[in-house]
């Protein structure tokens, strides 16, 4: 296994299995993106990988580069944003019906809504950092026709901000600890708990809106 991982990130076939996999984890959440991108980075900050052949002496090969691992993973990430985003728009009826039935989607849709038509879009950036919130979003913005120009530059934000905070996590992580198990696992850590947290920003304007919601119709009811 760790051979398997250090000949892997000691090749340019990184490139291409970080981009996939933080292309299509827009369609699969469960998809290790973030883990990826994070263990390209930690082997970064070790200045070389080592790959250890049977019965053979080390074998010293590049490592990843950290701007275009970055690069990489923030435009892949906009372009899966763009085909959920598009998908979503030309979804038709059946699409249109699945989101009705899920409560997150649809209050997603609202609240991205409402954000957008501010001029503000935050909630893309917060929800990139969020277990299945960048599906959430995209797929929800493409549903309610929000317009491009609207969703895409705060998708790139979001993209970049994302690609830059896991990039940052595992070469400083490798750097501070060592490129070994210990240092990337504390930093897919934190990669996990700033999902935890942009995940409980992202619930709190709806149960904000509940309690208003509520609020108002028992005003309503004692009038």
């Amino acid at each position: 296994m760790l051979e398997s991982v250090g000949a892997l990130t000691g090749s340019p076939w990184i490139y291409v299995v970080v981009a996939l996999s933080v292309l299509l984890d827009v369609f699969l959440p469960l998809l290790p993106s973030g883990v990826l991108v994070i263990t390209a980075a930690t082997a970064a900050a070790a200045g070389s990988t080592t790959v250890a052949g049977a019965g053979a002496a080390q074998q010293v090969t590049e490592v990843p580069s950290l701007l275009a691992l970055m690069l990489c993973a923030a435009t892949a990430s906009v372009l899966g944003d763009l085909v959920a985003y598009r998908l979503a728009w030309r979804g038709g009826e059946r699409l249109d019906r699945a989101i009705a039935r899920s409560r997150r989607l649809t209050s997603a849709q609202e609240r991205l809504g409402a954000a957008l038509a501010r001029g503000g879009g935050i909630l893309v950036i917060i929800a990139r950092f969020a277990p299945a919130g960048r599906s959430v979003v995209s797929l929800g913005a493409g549903a309610a026709h929000r317009k491009v120009k609207e969703f895409l530059p705060w998708s790139a934000l979001a993209g970049v901000a994302w690609a830059g905070y896991s990039v940052g996590l595992g070469y400083f992580g490798g750097q501070w600890l060592g490129a070994t198990w210990v240092g990337t696992a504390v930093s897919v850590l934190a990669l996990f708990v700033a999902g935890a947290l942009a995940a409980c920003l992202m619930r709190r304007p709806a149960a904000e809106a509940a309690a208003a919601a509520a609020a108002t119709a028992t005003a309503t009811t004692a009038s």
